[in-house]
């Protein structure tokens, strides 16, 4: 008996980076575990621009990113069942524009992750069309403002999730923009992330960007920053006071000031580009970290979102503990779990020792905790049940 056919709509080519290479592919994989036969697809259409890591320009050469998903998707068993489609010159990789269009016939749920790509003109007005917010509050607000590029892409959609999981609720003053937001979480294939032994001498980590100045928005007259750097100087003082080392693979040398800001206070600094151009680098950096530190974005943390990363939900995965600026994932997230929210400075440097005084244990509950919250098939039987 065939299996029905899922597509997941996404963003690779234009950005290959390992944080999305995971991502796209715990979709396919959690979709495949209940019972797809699932596809990746991607677009110029909506958004053209090709990121390059190495030169970090953007252009319009797609080949670099397609040499990465070839390779990627090769490796994981869907080397036949990807497609990116240069809109601009008419041309496709990965499966052919005839494949492609039987693709877009015959597939019965279509997942986009992220306002990236348009729904195809074939596969619009369909049952069966799910949209994935995963920056929430900045989607719902620049749709509330009238964003009309971003209205028509979530018009295609006949359902609308987001991992901000208190937005909807009366703790959170994002407006809806008229969409009936569902919240769900991340989905991670957990035998992607076998759990190592712990290691105490090791440091905690993070990947990401240190200063994102653009998507600044309003609400009811406040101003709403998409920036982490004002929130990390609140922390520099942890590894004096924590005796613990962090590494962080964040672009954080485009400003040098900050660099030699962070190293003086003890901060490790590592190429993001590094880590995150190879999505098993990628993989290995966090498996040989102690844990996650991180903050958050200063939007996520006043309006309260709930948000919570799939890079932090890897950390999980791989029985990794995480320290998580609060965002409200307090409220959803199991206390003792593995998983640590805090505010201040102070109770951060309180969160490191209770973690300390029994790390076995905190790394044992952060697989349970991603087993229990995480798992591909459990987040996605609850998005395609909804389909």
């Amino acid at each position: 008996m065939a299996r029905d056919i899922a597509v997941v709509s996404g963003y690779l080519v234009r950005c290959p980076l390992g944080g999305y290479a995971w991502q796209n592919l715990h979709y396919l994989l959690g979709l495949e575990a209940l019972g797809f036969t699932s596809y990746f697809y991607e677009h110029t259409a909506y958004y053209s621009y090709c990121f390059e890591p190495r030169s970090g320009n953007m252009t319009d050469d797609p080949s670099t990113g397609v040499d990465f998903a070839r390779r990627f998707f090769g490796g994981h068993g869907f080397g036949d069942r990807w497609v990116f489609e240069d809109s601009w010159r008419g041309r496709c990789y990965g499966m052919s524009s005839d494949e492609r269009d039987e693709l877009f016939a015959n597939a019965r749920v279509w997942i986009s992750v992220a306002a990236v790509n348009s729904v195809p003109e074939a596969r619009r007005n369909q049952r069966g069309t799910i949209f994935i917010d995963i920056d929430p509050g900045y989607t719902q607000i620049q749709a509330a403002s009238g964003d009309r590029g971003l209205l028509s892409l979530l018009h295609q959609h006949e359902r609308h999730f987001t991992i901000g999981e208190h937005i909807g609720s009366a703790a959170c003053a994002v407006p809806s923009a008229g969409f009936p937001w569902r919240a769900t979480r991340q989905p991670i294939a957990l035998p992607e992330w076998t759990p190592r032994s712990p290691d105490t001498s090791a440091p905690y980590s993070t990947i990401g960007r240190w200063d994102e100045q653009r998507r600044e928005v309003a609400v009811a007259g406040q101003t709403y920053s998409w920036r982490k750097r004002t929130e990390w100087l609140k922390f520099l003082s942890l590894p004096r006071r924590t005796g613990e080392k962090f590494r962080l693979a964040m672009d954080v040398e485009k400003s040098r000031d900050d660099a030699a800001l962070l190293r003086d206070h003890g901060w490790e600094i590592v190429d993001p580009v590094a880590v995150s151009s190879d999505a098993d680098v990628y993989r290995d950096f966090i498996c040989a970290s102690k844990g996650e530190f991180t903050v958050a974005k200063d939007l996520n943390v006043r309006l309260r979102t709930g948000w919570f990363s799939d890079r932090a939900a890897c950390y999980l995965a791989a029985g990794r503990p995480v320290i998580n600026q609060e965002t409200g994932f307090d409220a959803v997230l199991p206390p003792q779990g593995g998983v640590h929210g805090f505010r201040s400075l102070d109770e951060a440097v309180e969160v490191f020792a209770g973690v300390r005084r029994d790390y076995a244990a905190h790394c044992a509950a952060a697989r349970r905790t991603a087993e229990e919250y995480f798992d591909a098939k459990k987040v996605l039987a609850g998005v395609v049940g909804a389909a």
